[in-house]
């Protein structure tokens, strides 16, 4: 059991984020939420990030820092407008929190920043299994995830521990909008579903992140992904097994760049990421195939809807 540690996170009242909020508190630790309104609650503190402000002290009583912070990348159609609120809801937050640290004297630094990022670093794949020593793709959301990460470079010339979380797609948040249409029977694969998914169980993520924060000797690029890579084709069996239901359809290219526009893109492009890093450390999944995460996201999902 790691020491309880005195944690400030943004980001907090997003999907990953409130859990992982829930399960820090459980696990002993001071946790605070930093939010752009004024404060209501003795475990808020104020900032704003789009104007680079936050009190240095907020930063300075933290041990360490989770920065969760980033607008959906599946919320709405990337317009150019909204690109840049992608890009400038992860640059600003980033920046801000990495240049609060680094004008700390050394002493009141945070040790350590958990940082998210995204599979979307690589951009398409193939059928190429690629770990964290892999260079960025030349995709929308590979430059995005380049700019994100190097906002949190000052943290890390400063000499706090970096750890970038490169997520993959969390298979809760996945469900959510697929189980009503799968056990109607309406469930399709995507484009031609041998496109590579990467993945991951949000127990799982959540366990990762707290592995990550008690890792002292891990700093860098962590790739956040299920244990074992499942195709497009995989996901949908697999689902459909869980709603014991036929998935017979597709969805053709075409027809999802007409419904998404450049979004569709990410949908079908092959994403074969390995969890290197957490593998090598010896991070035990609960749930390391899809399979498995999946009926136990369903569950999840039928007993909340409940």
């Amino acid at each position: 059991m790691m020491k309880p540690m005195r944690i400030l996170i943004s980001g907090a009242s997003g999907f990953l984020g409130v859990q992982l909020v829930e399960r820090l508190k459980g696990d002993g630790h001071e946790v605070t939420r930093l939010v752009r309104r004024t404060a209501a609650a003795p475990d808020e503190a104020t900032w704003q990030p789009a104007q680079g402000q936050i009190d240095p002290q907020t930063v300075a009583d933290a041990d360490a820092v989770i920065n969760l912070s980033g607008a959906n990348v599946g919320g709405k159609r990337w317009t150019a407008r909204y690109k840049s609120e992608l890009r400038s809801s992860r640059v600003d937050t980033t920046g801000t929190l990495a240049r609060a640290i680094h004008k700390l004297p050394e002493a009141d630094r945070p040790h350590t920043m958990l940082q998210a990022s995204a599979v979307g670093w690589y951009g398409d794949t193939g059928d190429t299994p690629v770990t964290e020593e892999a260079s960025a793709g030349s995709t929308f959301l590979a430059d995005l995830c380049r700019v994100w990460e190097a906002a949190a470079r000052p943290a890390e010339d400063a000499g706090t521990r970096v750890v970038l979380l490169r997520t993959g797609l969390t298979l809760d948040s996945l469900l959510k909008p697929l189980l009503p249409v799968f056990r109607l029977g309406g469930g399709a694969k995507l484009g031609g579903g041998r496109q590579w998914m990467a993945w991951v169980s949000t127990p799982d993520w959540l366990a990762a992140a707290g592995f990550l924060l008690e890792r002292e000797d891990i700093s860098g690029p962590v790739n956040v992904v299920g244990r074992e890579q499942a195709t497009n084709n995989d996901f949908t069996k697999a689902l459909a097994a869980a709603v014991h239901r036929p998935a017979l359809l597709t969805v053709p290219g075409p027809a999802l760049y007409l419904a998404l526009g450049e979004l569709a893109g990410e949908s079908l492009r092959s994403q074969r990421v390995v969890p290197g890093v957490l593998e090598r450390a010896g991070f035990r999944w609960t749930y390391p195939t899809i399979e498995a995460g999946i009926q136990a996201a369903a569950g999840r999902e039928a007993t909340a809807s409940r």
